[in-house]
């Protein structure tokens, strides 16, 4: 029996391994088709952007990198430029406050009297003219040389200072932007004395306090004629008392202003003084003496404490010292009570300005306090007649003389408070509250 019938009649096909070939080509076909082919081609090309993506990730992040390196590197130079400007400014501002401190030691030692009533208010004069009328706060304060200085001597003080100088800025703001009482009017103000200051005099707690100022009488040539006009309470009398003033070594250039004993007034001008008696040589008054006129103030020629009195005191103008002696004139509240014909020749005597509540002595400064009150006082550089004097007193009020002619000098004590009294002449001689010894003067409500 042939092979073929064998397979026939067993049931197998002479195509058998053919048909097996062609079922696993075909399955080979269904699952790698050409369809599924793309697929891999695709997955392939996916994956191979994918990575190429990270490459370029990694590739920016690398490059941010290293920028950003750069910027913190470049930000390390920079603050080490500004830690180096910073260490020069500072460098350079010590080196101003060294500078200035070295201007201000080389003046102290050609000082006669050296103390720091003397360097403090050379140093505020010369602050407040740099600053002139601009606020300024604590940091640009001491942007001045001299006050970084000042607060090396002092720190309260430099503050205090600080704080009056602001103050007194807005005083002065404020009288520039004086209310107007109608449309139209000029700017007024209604004239109040609210506050005085009072002084200690050479004894008892805190002595020798004193105001000091750069008020020079030589500036404005007094000694060709002046008026000064002043309200004292007197709360001591003892032997030469000042209220305000100031004289030289040789007593050549007096300009001073108080009582000499209990019973006798003392006015220095020039190379004269003049201490009358109250009840004896104060009497050019046809109405009498002054004690005569003025019953209520003495006590059997006796100057009385705790009144308050007007003082006015002149000399005649003239062209030059070649003219000689013309009069020098003393009112008391309102009334003439002694004329002297003298002549003020000598000036430009080298020594720092008046002081109020003492008066200041060539060589020694303070010198002769009075334990007083003190008000009003103005310094003109021209006679005024009886007529003003009359007027300034007023019947025992005080009267606005801030914008009568020829003031060169005009301290009202209206601050109140702080330790610097203003010049309201316009002339910047501001006074420093200071002491000689311990304390200061002190402010108060009791006023003429």
């Amino acid at each position: 029996m042939s092979l073929d019938l064998l397979k026939e009649r067993f049931g197998h096909s002479v195509n058998k391994k053919t048909d097996d070939k062609e079922i696993i080509t075909e399955k080979l076909n269904n699952k790698f088709n050409s369809k599924g082919i793309d697929d891999l081609k695709s997955f392939k090309s996916q994956h191979r952007g994918e990575l190429e993506e990270k490459e370029r990730i990694i590739e920016n992040l690398e490059i941010e990198s290293s920028n950003l390196a750069n910027e913190v590197l470049t930000l390390e130079k920079e603050k080490s430029t500004i830690s180096e400007e910073l260490n020069n400014s500072k460098w350079l501002e010590n080196n101003i406050a060294s500078t200035t401190k070295k201007i201000y030691e080389d003046k102290i030692k050609k000082m006669s009297y050296v103390d720091s009533s003397k360097l403090i208010p050379i140093l505020i004069e010369v602050s407040r003219q740099k600053q002139g009328n601009e606020k300024l706060n604590w940091g640009e304060w001491l942007e001045i040389a001299e006050n970084r200085y000042l607060l090396q001597i002092n720190e309260s003080i430099a503050r205090k200072i600080f704080e009056d100088t602001n103050v007194l800025i807005d005083k002065a703001i404020s009288n520039i932007n004086r209310k107007r009482t109608r449309g139209g009017d000029e700017p007024t103000t209604e004239f109040v004395n609210n506050s005085s200051l009072t002084f200690s005099g050479d004894s008892g707690a805190g002595t020798s306090t004193y105001v000091a100022t750069d008020f020079n009488p030589d500036d404005h040539s007094l000694n060709l004629g002046f008026t000064v006009s002043y309200w004292v309470r007197a709360d001591e009398v003892g032997t030469r008392m000042f209220a305000f003033g100031r004289q030289d070594e040789n007593n050549n250039e007096r300009f001073s202003f108080g009582i000499d004993k209990p019973s006798k007034i003392h006015i220095g001008v020039g190379n004269n003084k003049l201490t009358g008696q109250w009840n004896n040589g104060l009497n050019d008054n046809p109405g009498g003496t002054a004690a005569e006129l003025f019953p209520d103030l003495f006590d059997s020629g006796d100057l009385k404490t705790g009144n308050w009195l007007h003082f006015v005191v002149t000399y005649q103008d003239r062209a030059s010292i070649a003219v000689g002696s013309v009069p020098r004139i003393v009112y008391l509240n309102g009334k003439l009570v002694k004329t002297t014909n003298i002549n003020w020749s000598s000036t430009g005597v080298d020594m720092n300005g008046v002081i109020f509540g003492a008066r200041r002595t060539e060589g020694e400064g303070y010198n002769d306090g009075w334990s007083c009150g003190l008000d009003e006082v103005a310094i003109f550089d021209t006679e005024k007649d009886a007529d003003w004097v009359t007027s300034a007193y007023n019947s025992g009020t005080p009267t606005d003389l801030q914008n009568e002619s020829g003031l060169v000098g005009y301290w009202r004590f209206e601050e109140g408070t702080g330790t610097t009294v203003e010049d309201l002449s316009g002339n910047g001689k501001d006074g420093t509250l200071t002491t000689a010894d311990t304390g200061l003067p002190t402010w108060s409500t009791d006023t003429p």
